[in-house]
C-alpha cells in the first residue's frame, strides 16, 4: 500500500490524502479545503480506477485563468504517489 499527503500549489485545497494498492489502483483519496462538495464527488469517481488512468484524464486541466487545478494537482499527487 502506497500512502501520501501531497501539499497543493495554486488551488483553493490546501491539501490531498491519497492512497494506492500495490498496483496503484486508488483505494481511496480526499481533499482538505477547496470545494467539498465538488471534490468528494471527485474523489468517489476515481475510487477503484488506475493511477495511471486518472493522470491521462485530469492532468493539465486549469481553474478560472490559473494554470492548474484540484484535478490537475490530483495528478501530481497521483504522480508522486506512484514514484514512491
Amino acid at each position: 500500500m502506497k500512502e501520501i499527503n501531497y501539499q497543493t500549489q495554486g488551488t483553493c485545497s490546501k491539501l490531498i490524502h491519497v492512497e494506492l494498492d500495490d498496483q496503484n489502483i486508488i483505494q481511496n483519496a480526499y481533499f482538505i479545503g477547496g470545494c467539498n462538495g465538488n471534490l468528494q464527488g471527485v474523489c468517489a469517481l476515481i475510487k477503484g480506477q488506475k493511477a495511471e488512468d486518472v493522470i491521462a484524464r485530469v492532468k493539465g486541466i486549469s481553474c478560472n485563468g490559473r494554470p492548474t487545478s484540484c484535478p490537475d494537482q490530483l495528478a501530481c499527487a497521483l504522480a508522486q504517489a506512484i514514484a514512491k
